[in-house]
């Protein structure tokens, strides 16, 4: 997969000004903005610039609108419901998980629920929010179905994310992980590459195995049938059936709650109709903060410290990747995908940006610029 490399900045500024020019708030550009790049700063390529040709396509028809404003339509000290109205689903989110950070300030925790919404980027930006104001914090999304239940062969649920993320030393937890074996957006990404799809990872339209990323990716579309795996793969003697009940749990918390709609109906009509869960818990309900940080920080420790398997050099805890991750972009930039970078080309080009004044850092020779362009 060839890659052409950006700073930071740089894609931060096309980035703000494209959403602008959208017709969204200079704010919500930015929030938009931060969790598109919070995820390839990440190194999840899947869920970054990837991403905004899916936003392009979904404001041009409609499905995503630029004006809606999110309403609270339910609420009580420790709990709130919010439509979305086929708003963007980063701007609602951040709204929903802001709410439940101040509910759980006051009140020790709080679940807010989402309906009407569009797909929100990465679970984990969400969790971190409430992370880094001392809280735990846990975000979940449905989207449109792509996964296929045990023994079924029609996608019924989502990827249907679970993120959680918690304070600890030298730097925060930082779980977040689709409830299937891959997203879709990984599927793109093979599209894209023109690669064939490792075994286990997919089913074609009679729920056999499938290796053929275009033809998953327009059978979930159309809704043909076949899909993407569950976590465990696609029989019970490897675990499948926990994956479909994981992604049956983050069903509960967005779409169940919030009576919004399930997987299996979003993406209907031209509407999205996704829906998503927050939760915020404010560790002095426990006891004293900093000693239950400094209690998770040392079994942290432990396990990055614990007896390695033959050949293997480190341990890892979940959120240790992606903060080397960030300080390796800071300073390399971050690497899009040349097909990526003409769907920007193409978006830009819809709005009447200058593409070309946005890119004066590439980091490529002139043949490989010439062989673009």
């Amino acid at each position: 997969m060839s890659h052409l490399y950006f700073s930071i900045e740089t894609l931060e500024k096309f980035c703000k000004e494209a959403f602008i020019k959208f017709g969204f708030s200079e704010r919500d550009s930015d929030i938009i903005t931060d969790v598109l790049l919070t995820s390839d700063k990440y190194g999840i390529e899947s869920h970054g610039m990837q991403r905004i040709s899916r936003y392009h396509k979904g404001i041009e028809k409609g499905m995503i609108k630029v004006e809606a404003k999110p309403e609270v339509v339910f609420e009580t000290p420790v709990s709130a419901v919010i439509d979305g109205h086929d708003g963007m689903g980063q701007i609602i989110s951040h709204k929903a998980m802001q709410t439940a950070i101040e509910k759980a300030k006051t009140s020790g925790m709080c679940i807010v629920t989402v309906r009407n919404s569009n797909h929100y980027g990465i679970a984990g930006y969400y969790a971190k929010m409430a992370c880094d104001e001392g809280l735990i914090g846990m975000s979940f999304t449905n989207s449109e179905a792509i996964m296929v239940p045990t023994n079924a062969r029609l996608a019924m649920l989502g990827s249907n994310p679970i993120a959680l993320a918690v304070p600890a030393k030298p730097y925060p937890f930082l779980f977040d992980a689709s409830t299937t074996v891959v997203t879709r957006g990984k599927l793109e990404m093979y599209r894209k590459a023109e690669k064939t799809l490792p075994t286990g990872w997919a089913l074609d339209k009679n729920g056999t195995p499938s290796t053929d990323a275009q033809d998953v990716l327009t059978n979930i579309v159309n809704k043909n049938g076949g899909g993407i795996m569950p976590l465990g793969g696609n029989e019970e003697i490897s675990g499948s059936h926990k994956g479909y009940g994981y992604g049956m749990i983050c069903e509960l918390f967005s779409s169940i709650l919030s009576l919004g709609m399930t997987s299996n109906h979003t993406h209907t009509g031209g509407k999205g109709g996704t829906c998503h869960g927050f939760i915020a818990i404010d560790p002095k309900i426990f006891g004293e903060p900093q000693v239950i940080i400094e209690h998770f920080s040392r079994f942290l420790q432990e396990l990055r410290d614990a007896p390695k398997a033959e050949g293997k050099e480190y341990i890892y805890t979940h959120g240790e990747k992606e903060a080397l991750a960030l300080e390796r972009t800071k300073k390399e930039g971050i690497g899009i995908d040349i097909k990526t970078i003409i769907e920007m080309k193409q978006m830009s080009d819809y709005l009447g940006m200058d593409f070309e004044s946005f890119f004066k850092d590439l980091k490529l020779d002139s043949e490989e610029y010439n062989n673009f362009y």
